[in-house]
């Protein structure tokens, strides 16, 4: 094979505004496309800050209604002071909070929508 890299994954939303406001302005990501995508859609793409993969948030797949995915990872560097910083801005982590493995630690939240997400510090 000579399939170099994961470019865009996509996450299933029911609104593209709401959702767009989420990983920008709560999770920090920063707008790649919002783009008019064929008649009546849209293509709206964000990242973190120089990675070589991006989210999609889409509402075109039937087979992926909002909120059905899971296991979405994002990695830090600092998972203590990304914990404050989005609790500052109104994030709720599940129960457990930080959870530690060993590999590193972590937390679990849900986008807007339900969608699981992982933020985790890997330890090296």
């Amino acid at each position: 094979m000579s399939v170099t890299h994961v470019q865009i994954v996509s996450v299933p939303v029911g609104d593209q505004d709401r959702a767009r406001d989420f990983y920008v302005d709560v999770l920090g990501l920063d707008l790649v496309r919002d783009n008019p995508m064929g008649p009546g859609g849209r293509w709206v793409q964000v990242a973190p800050k120089g990675a070589a993969t991006t989210l999609t948030l889409v509402t075109w797949f039937d087979s992926m209604p909002p909120g059905s995915l899971r296991g979405l990872v994002l990695e830090t560097d600092d998972l203590d002071t990304d914990v404050t910083r989005l609790r500052e801005r109104g994030l709720t982590f599940a129960e457990d909070g930080v959870q530690v493995a060993p590999w590193g630690r972590y937390v679990t939240f849900a986008d807007p929508d339900g969608n699981g997400i992982v933020l985790q510090e890997t330890r090296v």
